[in-house]
């Protein structure tokens, strides 16, 4: 059935979740299990504050640290999920989450992605976005939402 699942995880409760969600799967149907972490990018200054900001913090050291914190969340799951099934990790640095995660579906040829959802609704999920929802909506690979 599935060979290949993509877990994108934040470190969050809630995407400990579905990285448990998937290990079960990937047990009963013999599929690996790639860990992914996608960390935000270095914010472009809009204000003068951000100017301010960037001035102290280069781009390429707020790189270095989200890279870190990536191998950290994705170091910390893997030997929490750590057991018969095979786990890979990945990481990227992306300003947009949904996408980098529909790449690293493509680029380790995942057959499902699982991941997990807030379940946000009306307002706030309009103002927040999902990125659960964008990827529901241009993935040509399933997805098992887990909430």
């Amino acid at each position: 059935m599935y060979k290949n699942i993509l877990v994108p995880i934040d470190g969050s409760k809630l995407s400990d979740k579905a990285s448990r969600e998937a290990i079960g799967l990937a047990r009963a149907t013999g599929a690996k299990v790639t860990l992914f972490h996608c960390a935000a990018d270095f914010p472009p200054p809009v204000y003068m504050e951000s100017a301010i900001l960037a001035a102290q913090v280069t781009a390429g050291a707020f790189r270095k640290q989200a890279v870190k914190h990536a191998q950290e969340v994705l170091e910390k799951a893997a030997k929490r999920l750590a057991g018969d099934v095979r786990i890979d990790t990945l990481h990227a640095v992306s300003e947009l989450p949904y996408d980098a995660i529909i790449s690293a579906a493509a680029k380790v040829k995942a057959d499902l992605i699982v991941m997990a959802s807030h379940g946000r609704r009306g307002l706030s999920g309009f103002l927040l976005g999902s990125e659960t929802q964008k990827v529901l909506t241009r993935s040509k690979v399933p997805v098992l939402v887990v909430r």
